[in-house]
């Protein structure tokens, strides 16, 4: 296996967010971490990305610890896309697309074929080669993701790693952009692994669900497998139905809603339906 965590401990200062975390990215997969606000699981996807050192264990590459390989040749084999992403102010879709190509130049080396073929393949396969002048900042938050993901492709790398790529995206969108990362794994054997809130989501589109609870790996393997309305009662406190996805075959989880004490009771802020009324 190309990427994995060992007994790895992730804290920010004195805040531990993890301990003794260990997990296994399977190549050239779909995976996906899933788990409650505030897990562990965008934390555990950067010590994978480098961009968090572990306090304890070790982060694998290709069997040579992480941290001690250079920045540029971990961005040879390795992409990340993370929840923050910040272009400069004018530029258009296809220079920020060269950015992409960074780890594999010196800042006075001409551009190669090869650069180019790369710039070219990534604008062609993200479907935005045809608005490459347009500026970034133009754009819709799905056009948005779509260049930004062809920046990590044009580093031509056989691994990307997303947080959270469908955040603030509506449906179609969301639909959009993970159709888009399947058919790089289908077409091309591109190792995804990436955070989604959405469960049904993740079932849908993922080959492997790792489900993290306060810094720990709870359970992994299939959907079909780990989605159990007990597992979705252990993690998330909700109780749930889950059933077969009519189209896909895949799990279909339902929340089922539960009868609670009314948090709009007379008294508080007002007088019943009439303080409702008034907001």
């Amino acid at each position: 296996m190309r990427l994995q965590a060992q007994s790895v401990d992730l804290a920010y200062e004195t805040r531990l967010i993890a301990e003794n975390l260990t997990l296994t990215v399977p190549d050239g997969r779909v995976s996906v971490l899933i788990g409650p606000n505030g897990c562990g699981k965008s934390t555990a996807l950067r010590a994978l990305a480098r961009l968090l050192p572990p306090r304890a264990g070790q982060v694998l590459l290709d069997g040579k610890s992480i941290q001690k390989t250079p920045t540029r040749e971990v961005a040879r084999q390795l992409a990340i896309l993370p929840q923050v992403l910040s272009a400069p102010e004018g530029i258009t879709i296809e220079d920020l697309v060269w950015f992409g190509r960074h780890p594999h130049r010196t800042s006075l080396k001409v551009p190669t074929g090869a650069d180019r073929e790369a710039v070219e393949w990534a604008l062609e396969v993200t479907g935005v080669a045809g608005m490459r002048a347009a500026h970034v900042d133009q754009l819709s938050g799905g056009q948005r993701q779509r260049v930004w993901i062809a920046v990590c492709l044009a580093q031509e790398t056989g691994i990307i790693l997303l947080d959270e790529p469908t955040t603030y995206l509506d449906v179609a969108y969301q639909l959009e952009v993970l159709d888009l990362l399947a058919d790089l794994n289908r077409d091309h054997g591109t190792t995804v692994a990436m955070v989604l809130h959405d469960f049904n989501m993740a079932a849908e589109y993922a080959d492997h669900i790792f489900v993290m609870r306060s810094g720990t790996l709870v359970a992994e393997g299939e959907p079909k497998d780990v989605l159990t309305p007990e597992l979705i009662r252990q993690v998330f406190g909700v109780e749930s139905r889950v059933t077969e996805h009519p189209v896909s075959g895949k799990p279909l989880c339902i929340p089922v809603r539960t009868e609670r004490p009314s948090r709009c009771a007379p008294g508080r802020g007002g007088s019943g339906a009439a303080a409702v009324r008034a907001g």
